[in-house]
Order: structure tokens, then sequence, then C-alpha cells
């Protein structure tokens, strides 16, 4: 898939920006027929099936709020095939809509900005929940996992909740990132995938439970771990470029502590600058290797038991994982890994541990996109991204773009591998335009710029909480 793009200026892509506000129009019912029989030969290549719980409960014309996790593109087919033929509309991203936003529209998609705070967003739902008649499909995490769990909810979700006062329903999935997870460059595996879509939260149940509440119930809802459910399910993945660009998540080394020398390609996943290696087995855990030049045997590698693993089972089924009482750390100098959110989990606390003592810097050259309008994407130039404990701040463009956006902006951060294949991409910006940067031979860095934005923002809020109750 990719993005219709334009050279030109700053200035001219500044001169190009939209501020026109359309209603969301009724949704097509040719379209979504048309999206409903596109959708079923892939459906049918992975054996796609869904169960319900509890949907009886819902009206048979009765709009309601659907709340569906986002492992891959193959989510809106799902949609499309468990909701058809009731007309829906669908929070979108709006780089989504460049090039083709009339169909888009006509489609029922609401576009917004990821990770932006915009009060249009639930003007538009509540347009197409009250107006239309319509349902409307949300990711309330907005981004792809990374690693397989959930990303962060917004807080303001519970608030929503009681602002649209409608029956609130789950679409989760499973098999759609095993499938196609999106380190993995839209290399897909042959994996079945399934939904499970239950009748969460009635309109009186919403009426009755605190914002705090009902914000406990959704991220229960969405607390998942993909790998461990490959594993437990002894999902097999067979296909030997499953470890290929693991790198993107997996950037940093636990044993020599190295960033950006990390090698995912095959089944494998090396650091360049220690030599230690890890296998991604079949079954969707790591085994920890011996490098090369350590083995007596010159390109041979040998398997390094974990405390916990049983050489039998490992036959016919993954290892079992660490043991949950070990630290993060402690399992990182131990060098026994064998779980990726795990290892993503630890990446995290390093993180964390760099912004409080104040060494967390980012400063790379980027290649600069901007987004003023939906009808292209303009490149605009080169510049320089950097990230501190005080918030990004971009400039390029010849001295014309300078802009700054502070740690609470948001709450995450949009950003993504191969994005519309023209490569791993960072996103900031406000209301008015977003600036998509592309790091230029600077490692892998976007994983750790996304934790790193996620971090800052509880830490300044929880500076910000602790100044209040002074």
């Amino acid at each position: 898939m990719k993005i219709k793009v334009t050279e030109a200026t700053y200035e001219e892509a500044m001169r190009e920006a939209v501020k026109e506000y359309r209603n969301p129009p009724n949704s097509s019912l040719l379209l979504r027929t048309l999206v409903r029989l596109y959708s079923i030969p892939e459906l049918r290549s992975v054996g796609f099936t869904y169960t319900k719980e509890g949907m009886e409960r819902l009206g048979r014309k009765e709009p309601c709020l659907i709340l569906m996790n986002h492992s891959s593109f193959i989510d809106l087919e799902i949609a499309s095939r468990i909701l058809y033929p009731k007309p829906f509309h669908i929070v979108c991203t709006s780089d989504g809509f460049v090039g083709k936003e009339d169909i888009m529209r006509r489609l029922g998609c609401i576009p917004t900005k990821k990770f932006v705070a915009e009060m249009r967003l639930l003007r538009d739902m509540r347009y197409a929940l009250e107006t239309c008649r319509s349902s409307v499909l949300m990711y309330p995490e907005a981004s792809y996992s990374f690693d397989g769990t959930a990303t962060p909810l917004p807080e303001s979700l519970g608030k929503c909740l009681k602002l649209l006062k409608v029956p609130v329903v789950t679409i989760l999935t499973e098999g759609a990132f095993a499938r196609d997870p999106l380190y993995n460059n839209l290399q897909k595996r042959k994996v079945k995938v399934s939904a499970k879509v239950k009748y969460l939260l009635s309109p009186e149940d919403i009426a009755e439970r605190s914002v705090e509440e009902l914000n406990k119930i959704l991220k229960k809802e969405f607390t998942f771990d993909n790998f461990r459910w490959q594993q437990e399910n002894h999902v097999r993945i067979s296909e030997q470029f499953r470890a290929d660009f693991l790198n993107r998540v997996l950037y940093k080394c636990p044993h020599c502590l190295t960033e950006g020398q990390m090698e995912g390609k095959g089944t494998t996943l090396t650091c360049r600058a220690c030599g230690e290696r890890y296998v991604l087995t079949e079954y969707g855990s790591l085994e920890h290797v011996m490098p090369s030049h350590a083995s007596s045997d010159a390109g041979s590698l040998k398997h390094v038991n974990s405390p916990h693993e049983n050489s039998d089972a490992r036959k016919d089924a993954e290892p079992a994982p660490p043991d949950d009482m070990c630290t993060l750390s402690e399992k990182s100098q131990a060098g026994i890994f064998t779980h990726i959110p795990d290892w993503y989990r630890w990446e995290r606390e390093c993180v964390r541990e760099e912004l409080q003592n104040g060494t967390y810097h980012l400063e790379v050259p980027v290649d600069i996109c901007m987004l003023t309008n939906l009808k292209t994407l303009y490149r605009v130039g080169e510049g320089v991204l950097t990230h501190t404990g005080d918030g990004f701040h971009l400039t390029g463009c010849g001295g014309a773009l300078d802009y700054r956006q502070k740690p609470l902006a948001s709450y995450s951060l949009y950003s993504d591998y191969y994005w519309y294949e023209l490569g791993d991409m960072i996103c900031i910006g406000n209301p008015d335009v977003l600036y998509y940067c592309f790091p230029k031979n600077s490692g892998d860095i976007v994983a750790k710029t996304r934790l790193a934005a996620e971090e800052l923002y509880k830490i300044k809020k929880e500076e910000k909480k602790s100044k209040i109750s002074l």
C-alpha cells in the first residue's frame, strides 16, 4: 500500500493547509458490499471464524461503539465480515485519506490525527451515531502493536463512553498479529485468524460507573499477549523469514547493552557488537545460542538452556517462559530472555531510567514530509529531529521549519515501520499540520522513541500531579 507524495517547499505546503470541516456522510451500502466481497478471498485463506457473546442484547438497528484491537490491515476486512450489512463508520488516520478522500468518506471513514487532541473527532462520532444512526468502529490503541501486547489506551476513553451514551461492543482478534506483525516488512505467514465479538457495556452500565471504573474495564479487555497466545496454543510459524527485522523491536542487546547493532535475519537475531545470538522458534519464543566465536566447532550454534526449559518438550512445543519471579534486569544479566514482550519491557525500563537520570537524548537527521490537507503528502526536505526531557524539537527546510512539542502533548507517539513503503517513521504535530520524520542512517530508533515519549508523558504527569497535591 502506498501514498501520494508531492515535492514542495515548506512554505508551499503550509499555503496548501485546509481547515474545511465536513460532517460524516452516510456510508454507502454499495461500497460496504464491495469491501465485503473483496475481503472474502483473504479471509478464506486464513480460515477466519468468529464467536459472539451477549450480542443478542444489541438491537437489530441500534447503533453502538465498536472497539477493536489493531494488529494489521486485515482488521478492516474482519470488521466488514462481522458487521455487514449493519451500517458503521470507521475512525481512520487522516493519512489514509490522502488522494482518496471522497471514496473514504463514502465508505464511512472519519479522519483523525493520531495522538493529537481534537474535539472534532468526538463531534463526528456523535454525528454518525445520532444523525446517521450508524455504529462507529474505533481502534482505541490507535497504533499497531510493536511487541504483540496492547498499546496504551487514552485516559479520555471512559469519558468518551459517558458522552456517547451508546452500547459498547468489542472485537478482539487472535492470529492477526502472528500472521502479519508490523516489524516483519509486510511478509505474511500462514496462520489462522479468528475473532471474539462481545457486548461489553450497555448505556445503563456506562451511566452507573465512573470514568475510572470504565477505563479499568477497557484496560482489562485490551490486555493481551500475542506471542504468549501463540505459545499456549502451539501455533506453528515455520516461515524462514519470521525474525526478519525483529531488531526494530529488540534494538538493545541485553548482554553488551549496545543499541542499534541488533540484526534480525531469517530465524535469528544477532548482536553485531558482541556476537550474541537468539533464534526465534516456530512457536514464538526465543532461544539463546552461543555466538559462533565461542563455539569449539567453527560456524556451529550451541543452544543455551534457560533455567526452566525441558529439552524433551522443546521438540514439540516452545520453551517454557522464564521464572516470573525474576526481575527483567536479572533476566537480561543472565542472558535468558525467551519472551519478546519481556525484552521489550526491559527496554522500556532502560529508557525510563535514562529519562530519570537525564541521560536520554535523541538527535538524528531526518527526511521530512508534511500533511496539511488530504490531497497529498508533501516532501519538503531535510532536517534534524531532537527528543529530550523537554519534548520534541524539529528543525529544517533551510531554517523555515522550527517546531516544538511538549511531553504532555500526547500520551504516546505515532511511529511506524516501513510506513506506506517509504520507510520507518516518527510523526509529531498538531491539529493544523503533521510532520512525518524518516530517520537517516540512525539505526533502530523508532521503538525507543515511542517508549521514551510514553514514559516521559507518565513522568511529567506524575510531576504535575505532585505539584497540584502540594
